[in-house]
């Protein structure tokens, strides 16, 4: 990899949560077969929530350690800026772009990135001091940290069962992928495959979407998971630059999701 390709992936995670959303990718791990669970936990109630009360059950500072949490900068302001061939498809890339999946009363958002560890010996470096593998390296190291994106939303009557329905369905008719398009930029996504849900809330449904990043890298693999805990859908996008610099198989960050369905509970 040329040391541009670094520089222009790291500018992508610093300056746009939406940029990170269309650099997608499936995993190999995964299943043909569509996986949906349930936790098998009495279902919280049905209480359609307020933004503001939505804003005090989403993931906040000091709620999980070795995470920093900020608000989600990037993100389309309204859904009408980001549309799909396939009109099915749209609640994925919803899901991937920091918004509500489904016509919701309130929704909030936030973006949760894991503290990143002391720096190696050749991370401590200059940049100018490092011989093109060291740069390479470097580089991926820095960036391999999980960032997830958070989104709750909360809806009326059976909105939200409608909607993880309608992610659902998604999850298995768009598997020959689809085009999005999101502030007038083009992103085809080849491929979208069913993933094993984390069981929590009354269902959940996880999938994997692929897509070219540049000539240079070819494809990569991005992550994401739709939760309905009664009225409210918890949404969750996980990507690391690292794993996609050098190829490496990443999933869903767990921490972040089980977290996440503790605070709602």
């Amino acid at each position: 990899m040329k040391r541009s390709s670094g520089a222009r992936i790291g500018a992508t995670l610093a300056v746009s949560a939406l940029s990170l959303a269309l650099i997608t990718g499936c995993s190999d791990e995964g299943s043909d077969d569509a996986k949906e669970s349930g936790s098998g936990s009495s279902a919280p109630a049905a209480k359609t929530y307020t933004a503001a009360e939505l804003q005090k059950l989403i993931l906040a500072k000091g709620d999980l350690d070795g995470y920093e949490v900020e608000k989600t900068l990037g993100a389309p302001e309204t859904k009408d800026e980001v549309t799909t061939d396939d009109e099915k498809c749209r609640p994925l890339a919803f899901a991937m772009s920091a918004q509500a999946p489904g016509d919701a009363k309130a929704e909030t958002t936030v973006t949760l990135t894991q503290e990143k560890k002391a720096p190696t010996d050749s991370a401590s470096k200059s940049l100018e001091d490092l011989a093109e593998g060291e740069f390479e390296d470097t580089m991926a190291d820095a960036m391999n940290v999980s960032v997830t994106m958070v989104g709750l939303s909360s809806y009326e009557g059976d909105g939200a069962a409608e909607t993880f329905k309608s992610v659902s369905d998604a999850v298995k008719g768009c598997s020959g992928g689809f085009t999005v398009t999101a502030d007038g930029e083009k992103q085809k996504l080849t491929k979208v495959t069913a993933e094993k849900g984390s069981g929590t809330g009354d269902e959940s449904v996880a999938f994997a979407s692929e897509g070219e990043m540049d000539e240079e890298m070819g494809k990569g693999t991005v992550h994401a998971e739709v939760v309905r805990h009664g009225n409210t859908i918890a949404t969750y996008y996980t990507i690391n630059l690292g794993a996609l610099m050098t190829q490496k198989p990443y999933t869903i960050d767990g921490t972040v999701v089980t977290a996440q369905a503790k605070k709602i509970k």
